[in-house]
């Protein structure tokens, strides 16, 4: 099963009786999963399932769903709003005490804003159901389009995460078998510290000496960094084939691998080593950069 990449887009639609719709999804890349919903008023009921139905299907990724929903040729129904009738009335009859005039007729009255509504007729409890129902089957539908098209772009980064772990292990055996770090080179490069010494008249300190000769050692002595570096390689391509979400686990091994090739860039003692330190932290940076957006 491929990596899934965070990004995508879907879009889906469908019809039922006088309403039709369309959800458009998309997601890009999130530490954690963040699920976004627009739906139009009076549909507000969907927002649960549709967030249980995003989290059934995706575990981390900044993910909006838009819903348009659109009804031809809904009846509508005139509706008395009493509260609003009772107000206005008192309201008037008051100000017919006080002035002497004449109150206005029930027509104006009516006339008033707010005190006649025209709503859409209400629907049978039944149809409600079967829209709602029609409509998360259709939100179904468009996130099993999303998990698709991350997947493709998944598949595609597996493909470029093979290279850069080729490339990456090709510049780990290259700083394994650089010759600056063989005991001969080693030796020449002391040779020549020392004969600096006396060039300069100083004396030849034994201690320091092999302090130097030690140092120069150590420093020389990658075979921890290259042993670490051969597992991460090896842990990442485990990573990569494997069918649960591993963006995390592999945002953590990037970091490990350049923890290494700095480690690496600190112990050179030549310009080869560190040459190869430097092209290991480009590649590395580069997969780092990519794994931010594995699911």
């Amino acid at each position: 099963m491929p990596l899934k990449s965070m990004t995508g887009f879907a879009r889906s639609q469908g019809a039922l009786g006088a309403a039709s719709w369309q959800w458009e999804v998309r997601s890009v890349n999130g530490k954690s999963l963040d699920a976004r919903l627009r739906t139009p008023p009076g549909s507000e009921a969907l927002d649960g399932p549709a967030r249980e139905l995003i989290g059934k299907r995706l575990s981390r990724g900044s993910v909006s769903a838009n819903l348009n929903l659109t009804r031809q040729g809904t009846a509508t129904v005139i509706r008395l709003n009493e509260p609003a009738l009772l107000q206005v009335n008192a309201a008037v009859q008051r100000a017919a005490e006080l002035t002497g005039a004449a109150p206005p007729a029930l027509d104006g009255l009516l006339a008033l804003r707010g005190v006649l509504e025209v709503v859409e007729a209400e629907e049978p409890e039944g149809e409600q159901a079967q829209r709602s129902a029609a409509i998360l089957a259709s939100l179904t539908a468009a996130l099993d389009a999303l998990v698709s098209d991350r997947g493709r772009e998944g598949e595609r980064l597996s493909r470029t995460f093979a290279t850069q772990l080729d490339e990456i292990e090709t510049l780990t055996l290259a700083a394994e078998r650089a010759p600056q770090r063989s005991p001969e080179k080693i030796a020449a490069r002391l040779r020549e510290q020392v004969e600096r010494l006396f060039a300069a008249g100083g004396q030849l300190d034994r201690e320091r000496l092999h302090q130097e000769a030690m140092l120069l050692a150590v420093k020389a002595d990658v075979e921890e960094e290259v042993a670490r570096l051969k597992s991460h390689i090896a842990e990442a391509r485990t990573l990569i084939a494997a069918s649960e979400p591993v963006g995390r686990k592999l945002d953590f091994l990037t970091q490990e691998f350049m923890r290494e090739a700095n480690t690496l860039c600190s112990k050179a003692i030549d310009i080869e080593v560190t040459r190869i330190g430097l092209a290991l932290k480009a590649v590395i940076d580069q997969l780092r950069e990519q794994v931010q957006n594995i699911e």
